[in-house]
């Protein structure tokens, strides 16, 4: 019957006392480890890393030879007509020591250390014995894993000139506005160490870079709450037929169609009149900008009418068959953005909640990219289409966790019509070249 070893586990306390005990009682590797459940490599190689050897009780005095049995050695000595066998010497009250003057003298180690049990607990010759000891203690193994344990958490573990080597690489690219996500994506054959030694050591200051750099290092300002809706919109008549849960229904019958979020991002309220237009593509995270002279429906349609007219209304309805949008005021006549002057329809529109944004979360959470180089606030009165589309190809070629280390722009070659793509002028940057900072569009 097979024993069954647990796997992937640290020896524990007690199990290290009962490896003490089984190495007093001499019982075996194979033994000790159906005990509690540890392999017999494991016991071993847990006795030779924590075994100690005590001083001897004579340190001064040499240890016998391990050739000694089998020495011919002569006239080592200056003695004149000695005959003797050098190792007759070996007694240290004489005037010549053997050990002394032989050049091949090398000191006898007890066969328990070099083989199992490693140790010389249980041996019942350990008080007579002249040869060097080792011993395993339970407490003693236990405190020197425990300060293992923190010391290699502890520090830097790399030398300086690989620390140099991580700067050049890693620094540049974070302070274009690049994630580790995306470095790593691209350059992780060449880190030697995880992401999260990465954070330690921009949070201890080693690299150029700075944990300001970081995206989310620096705590985000807690947003007011948005007061409720005064009058409800849910009486609204472009609201029939395209509430959340008509959505919802309909994907329980077209569970493979594919879904895209819509809404706006404005500037601040006071210094910008245009706004960006997004759309979000939740197959392959593509996201789509595009910039409107000011938020209302006229310039909503128009962007719908120019893609249905370049796209065509089949390839415009197969990339956006379901549209997910807010209740702006700037969406709230779908009837000219689901149909097209000559009827045929375009895609169908449907509305989240009122005041419920996270129902199109990741449209939502997809606009931090934007504000990594436009910042809250920011006058979008300065930016032109130009700067929008390539906004949109630096945002659409940086590397994602989510999307297992590829970019939404490469994934949507393989699920997205390409016309989409020649259309608006969708190109993929170079990872090294991915700018998500302020100095973009500057």
């Amino acid at each position: 019957m097979s024993t069954l070893f647990i796997k992937g586990k640290h020896l524990t306390t007690s199990q290290r006392i009962k490896i003490e005990k089984g190495l007093s009682d001499l019982a075996s590797f194979a033994s000790i480890s159906r005990s509690i459940g540890k392999h017999p490599s494991t016991i071993s190689k847990e006795v030779k890393k924590h075994r100690f050897f005590p001083p001897r009780s004579h340190p001064d005095s040499l240890l016998p030879c391990s050739h000694k049995s089998r020495c011919r050695q002569r006239f080592l000595c200056d003695k004149k007509d000695c005959t003797k066998l050098c190792k007759s010497c070996y007694d240290p009250s004489k005037e010549a020591d053997c050990r002394l003057l032989c050049p091949d003298y090398s000191p006898k180690i007890c066969p328990s250390l070099t083989h199992a049990p490693y140790v010389c607990n249980g041996c019942h010759k350990v008080k007579r014995c002249l040869l060097q000891h080792a011993f395993y203690s339970a407490q003693q193994a236990d405190q020197d894993y425990h300060s293992l344990l923190v010391e290699s958490r502890v520090g830097i573990n790399q030398e300086p000139v690989d620390i140099a080597l991580l700067d050049d690489l890693i620094s540049p690219l974070l302070l274009k506005g690049q994630s580790l996500a995306h470095i790593y994506a691209h350059h992780g054959h060449q880190i030697p160490c995880s992401r999260r030694t990465l954070y330690n050591y921009i949070d201890k200051g080693i690299f150029t870079a700075r944990n300001i750099d970081l995206r989310r290092k620096v705590r985000y300002k807690l947003k007011p709450r948005k007061q409720p809706t005064r009058v409800s919109l849910c009486a609204k008549e472009f609201r029939i037929n395209r509430t959340y849960d008509d959505f919802t229904a309909f994907l329980k019958t077209h569970p493979t169609t594919s879904v895209v979020e819509m809404d706006t991002v404005v500037g601040g309220h006071h210094n910008s009149h245009q706004v960006f237009l997004t759309l979000f593509f939740r197959n392959c995270s593509l996201m789509l900008i595009f910039l409107l002279k000011e938020k209302s429906q006229d310039y909503v349609h128009q962007v719908f009418h120019k893609l249905s007219q370049q796209l065509g209304a089949e390839i415009f309805h197969t990339l956006f068959p379901i549209i997910l949008t807010d209740n702006g005021t700037e969406f709230q006549d779908p009837q000219r953005l689901e149909f097209d002057k000559d009827g045929n329809r375009l895609t169908h529109i449907y509305y989240c909640h009122p005041n419920s944004s996270w129902q199109k979360g990741m449209i939502e959470k997809n606009h931090e990219y934007i504000r990594y180089v436009i910042p809250k606030g920011a006058s979008l009165d300065c930016f032109t289409q130009a700067d929008a589309t390539l906004l949109m190809n630096h945002i659409n070629s940086e590397a994602r966790d989510s999307l297992n280390g590829h970019s939404p722009f490469k994934l949507s070659l393989l699920l997205l019509n390409n016309k989409l793509h020649k259309t608006l002028g969708l190109v993929e940057i170079s990872p090294d070249d991915v700018q998500l900072h302020p100095t973009l569009l500057k």
